[in-house]
């Protein structure tokens, strides 16, 4: 089953028009702005027919739902998922890599036999 916040939404909050520009801003994590310009220019220069697809998008998706993010970070997150999955994988698999490095040093002070560490526990008893 696909997490709702992968999902593509029209972004009626943010909408000048039927939130598709602001919905596509939504999904991928580009400016509001440029998705607009972008839709704009490529309409009206190379496909026209881009407008069509336009209302039958508007037509076919389903309004964000309200609350869909908790706060920005969430926001930027799922936005970095949905542009390359691979790289939100990887980029948490680094993160769990540097914890578990992390905590193999921590286990590694504790269990050794560190004289002077034990010297210190001592004297601050």
């Amino acid at each position: 089953m696909q997490d709702r916040r992968t999902k593509f939404y029209l972004d009626k909050q943010n909408a000048k028009f039927l939130g598709v520009c602001s919905g596509v801003a939504d999904y991928t994590g580009i400016d509001t702005l440029w998705t607009r310009i972008g839709f704009m220019v490529t309409a009206l220069f190379f496909f026209p027919p881009l407008f069509l697809v336009y209302f039958i998008v508007a037509w076919l998706a389903p309004a964000k739902p309200l609350g869909l993010y908790e706060d920005k970070e969430e926001e930027k997150f799922w936005q970095g998922t949905r542009a390359n999955p691979r790289r939100s994988v990887n980029e948490i698999r680094s993160r769990f890599r540097d914890v578990d490095r992390r905590l193999a040093d921590v286990e590694l002070m504790v269990t050794s036999r560190n004289t002077r560490l034990a010297q210190e526990i001592d004297a601050l008893r």
